[in-house]
């Protein structure tokens, strides 16, 4: 009965996700794929996955394809003989896999309508399907279920904040839980809670946070002067990266780095959006806040030196994170001084760069408390705060390095997620 309503009530919505879709591509400037999310796939792209059992991971956004790779990687080495089919329902996330040298096929995840569910299932042929955090999709667990296809959740978190709605809709979730073959939740806590809202407890581990299992390195002399002469950025300059910015920082951001210019020289801004798509907008505010910029898209392959004193890099692209922070001096991780739930913080702390954040980290409690607790960063309570403690930082070298060295000892320390979960996929293939 349950699955009668649901296919009825897809049916009825398929339209206004259809319009949805649409908007969003040609707003973004994007192609949408729909024919990918009807589960239809050029036979010449299957090539690459042909005559080989396949493993499908999916990662909805940038976040989840980031938390991904340990196990990607993990993955390619283990099983080299399988192909690997990694897909993804946004546009950002599919930018981010799509140069992932693990995978073998990159596609958009199926809509949950029963016609686009089966044909992607019968086209894929995936021997497992693995899906990264918390999506749970009714007809998709139910489909690969009857043929058969262990479907594992990878890193499992349900957050304070939509604890409670899953509770409410936790007769609707039930269904698609029954048909996981294992969810591997990040904490105790979490484990707990998808049981909660219908799990089977049998089922439920709590494996750790994949994130964690980023290979922590310190940036060495070379290597940010490589990078640094690949963006145009001279020596000496001091960067400050803020990274993963949502509407509502910039402002902050802007007036926080006009601020330290009064007192500091050879200092420039890197600005990396968390939507690239918006980074019209934020053109815009560095207009109107009288600071010179240039757009990542317009980085000459050959221009050098191009950033002066006070001068802004709007990074406009996807995938180039992690090389931002590792030429920079000091970052920021955005998404957190505005309530919507904060970013990575071990992305900077890998690399052994100094990083502050906000108050509003509620999707990364866990590690926030660790990061707090191992003192690899600094926390401002507000917006007001951040240029006081950038400008601390700039002038303590000491306390940069203290950041630094904790940053990575945190990193290396609380690792091994990834085997924890390889142990659970190796029981199914």
């Amino acid at each position: 009965m349950f699955y009668a309503v649901y296919n009825i009530l897809a049916l009825v919505l398929l339209v206004p996700v259809l319009i949805y879709h649409l908007y969003r591509s040609i707003s973004r400037g994007r192609p949408a794929a729909l024919g990918e999310r009807f589960g239809h796939i050029p036979r010449s792209r299957l090539d690459t996955i042909a005559n080989r059992p396949v493993i499908w991971l999916h990662a909805v956004s940038v976040g989840e394809s980031i938390a991904a790779r340990p196990l990607l990687k993990a993955l390619r080495q283990r099983y080299p003989g399988h192909a690997i089919v990694v897909s993804n329902t946004t546009e950002t996330g599919r930018g981010v896999t799509s140069g992932f040298p693990e995978k073998d096929l990159c596609i958009y995840f199926p809509f949950d309508f029963l016609p686009a569910v089966r044909r992607t299932l019968d086209t894929i042929k995936p021997a497992l399907v693995i899906i990264m955090e918390t999506e749970i999709w009714p007809n998709f667990n139910r489909e690969a279920a009857r043929r058969g296809i262990p479907v594992i959740l990878a890193n499992g978190r349900i957050s304070d904040r939509s604890y409670g709605r899953y509770l409410k809709f936790a007769w609707f979730f039930r269904h698609a839980l029954e048909f996981c073959s294992a969810l591997c939740m990040q904490t105790a806590a979490d484990r707990e809670r998808i049981v909660a809202i219908g799990a089977p407890a049998e089922r439920a581990l709590a494996t750790g946070n994949l994130k964690y299992d980023i290979p922590g390195s310190q940036v060495s002399p070379d290597e940010r002067a490589a990078l640094r002469k690949r963006y145009a950025i001279p020596e000496g300059m001091t960067v400050i990266t803020a990274a993963s910015t949502h509407p509502g920082e910039e402002e902050p951001v802007l007036a926080a780095f006009r601020e330290l210019l009064v007192s500091h020289s050879r200092l420039m801004l890197v600005l990396v959006p968390r939507h690239p798509e918006r980074a019209v907008l934020v053109a815009g505010l560095l207009e109107k806040a009288g600071l010179p910029f240039l757009r990542r898209t317009a980085l000459a392959a050959d221009a050098t030196s191009l950033f002066s004193d006070g001068s802004v890099l709007l990074v406009d692209t996807v995938g180039e994170l992690m090389d931002i922070y590792a030429l920079s001096n000091l970052a920021f991780v955005g998404g957190s001084l505005v309530p919507t739930g904060g970013h990575n913080l071990l992305e900077p702390a890998s690399l052994g760069i100094p990083f502050i954040f906000g108050p509003h980290m509620t999707n990364f409690r866990e590690i926030m408390a660790l990061v707090l607790k191992c003192r690899a960063g600094v926390q401002v309570e507000d917006a007001a705060g951040l240029a006081p403690a950038c400008c601390r930082l700039l002038e303590d070298t000491a306390q940069r390095r203290e950041l630094s060295a904790n940053g990575l000892a945190m990193v290396r320390e609380n690792g091994g997620a990834t085997e924890r979960h390889m142990a659970v996929i190796a029981s199914y293939l």
